[in-house]
């Protein structure tokens, strides 16, 4: 069946019409509190095993994260990548690429979900020592992972990458509601699987209540396309996902880089956890809770930038460039604005926020000083995803690909090692905050060449003149 008119209409006039401020609110708000939710989720992971006072309890969620994080290896290949491409097809008009890309994204997921599943099991051991579990913390930390990954790795894969999809033809409200149900849930069920009062699960209640959440999550999205299957683009029907390579290329050329992107952070905090295990789990604790309550303001940057992604695609491939520099520009004064806010009241109040979740004088200590590390590179940190985001918005996976080396191999994890050699366990806290001031810089030189070169090449067009196919992206 075709897709309805008045869909079709209200798509057009988001992307092409309706005014910026209102274009951005309406894309990034809901993705923002998607991503807000989703870390205060986690953080109540954090929080409510914290409430055992069990260091040991608490360092197993912290050492497990990285396991985690490699879920958005897959999130980023066919969630990203598939979205990017369902949105410059859709600034095209090509409806029948919008149905393949968006099938073929669901279900390389859902595969990718199995076999991360099946080999976490097959090669549990490896995985604890390779997260730096030692004999105090390794039998926490594979409870923990059993649910969350052996059992949990589809639905929280699909979860996401089903988000990204509905996002990527503007229901970003729709997106959102179904990656909070899950992370509502959650948070509910997090105190009664895991608190003495109820099942006194710890770790492993909470990895229950993530499993629980995120086939809930899936749920949703199932229904969601079900119900609108005669109104929305996104198609997860088998047939339409049969290989096709140019929607395969397409989906790749973003998708690759940006998975490389998130394994890359993945190993950046394997490192990062691996340093700070030698100092003890007081130490450990403490990093996992200054980066959780970091990563709060972060994922609202990270919301924007994300937000923003299909009104950045649909007006490249449509060639309005004029409107889509626009849409960036105005997001990037709001994310600045905001992240250097976030940064003095974290510095200022660090110690107060630690508190809130473990009363343990050694883990505060750490603590504050930990998170007024991750608070001055906040600011910074939001133009490197800002200009991430063009980069897969535009179908640029080279320039993300090179940001995301120059992020972590030669700049962060350099910066890992050196600044824990200067300043023992401390330094490691100011290593991103080191990279990010030289990225962003990198960043506004690279995205002012790229606008200068897309509105040139809009007034070629305007002129009559054709616009060299691939100029923009090529440079």
């Amino acid at each position: 069946m075709g897709i309805k008119k008045g869909a079709n209409e209200d798509r057009v006039y988001l992307f092409e019409q309706m005014p910026i401020p209102g274009a951005v609110r309406k894309l990034a708000i809901p993705t923002i509190l998607s991503s807000l939710v989703m870390v205060l989720y986690n953080l109540a992971d954090t929080y409510f095993v914290g409430l055992l006072n069990l260091s040991k309890e608490t360092a197993a969620v912290t050492l497990a994260a990285p396991l985690l994080l490699a879920f958005n290896a897959v999130n980023n290949l066919f969630g990203v990548g598939a979205s990017s491409m369902m949105s410059r097809a859709l600034g095209q008009k090509d409806i029948e690429t919008v149905k393949k890309s968006s099938a073929a994204g669901f279900y390389y997921a859902l595969a990718s979900g199995l076999i991360f599943s099946l080999v976490y099991t097959l090669l549990q051991n490896p995985f604890l020592t390779l997260l730096g579990a030692d004999e105090g913390t390794a039998a926490a930390t594979a409870e923990y992972l059993k649910w969350t990954v052996s059992f949990g790795a589809a639905p929280a894969i699909l979860n996401v990458v089903l988000a990204y999809l509905v996002r990527a033809e503007g229901a970003s409200l729709h997106a959102s509601l179904g990656t909070m149900s899950g992370c509502f849930l959650n948070i509910i069920l997090d105190p009664v699987f895991i608190l003495p009062w109820g099942l006194h699960m710890g770790a492993a209640g909470a990895g229950l209540a993530t499993f629980i959440s995120n086939c809930a999550a899936c749920l949703y999205f199932f229904c969601l396309l079900y119900f609108k299957r005669r109104t929305t683009c996104v198609c997860v029907k088998p047939q339409m996902a049969k290989p096709d390579r140019r929607v395969l290329a397409g989906i790749c050329a973003v998708g690759i880089p940006a998975s490389i992107q998130n394994l890359l952070n993945v190993t950046g905090m394997t490192i990062l956890n691996n340093m700070t295990a030698s100092f003890g789990e007081s130490a450990v604790a403490a990093m996992g809770i200054s980066h959780k309550i970091s990563m709060v303001p972060m994922q609202i940057a990270f919301g924007l930038s994300q937000g923003i992604m299909p009104l950045v695609s649909y007006n490249f491939a449509s060639r309005n460039h004029a409107r889509m520099k626009k849409g960036f520009w105005y997001t990037a004064r709001i994310s600045l604005g905001f992240m250097a806010c976030v940064t003095a009241l974290l510095c200022l109040g660090s110690g107060m926020v630690v508190r809130m979740f473990m009363k343990d004088e050694a883990v505060i200590g750490y603590g504050t000083q930990f998170l007024r590390g991750f608070a001055l590179g906040m600011p910074f940190l939001c133009m490197d995803f800002l200009a991430v985001g063009v980069f897969q918005a535009c179908g640029m996976g080279m320039k993300s690909f090179v940001f995301a080396i120059l992020r972590k191999i030669v700049l962060e994890i350099p910066a890992l090692y050196l600044l824990n050699a200067l300043v023992p366990l401390y330094g490691i806290a100011y290593a991103q905050c080191a990279a990010e001031i030289i990225l962003s810089a990198v960043a506004v030189a690279v995205l002012t060449r790229f606008f200068k070169a897309a509105q040139k090449e809009g007034m070629e067009a305007g002129t009559g003149t054709p616009a060299k196919k691939g100029t923009i992206s090529d440079n």
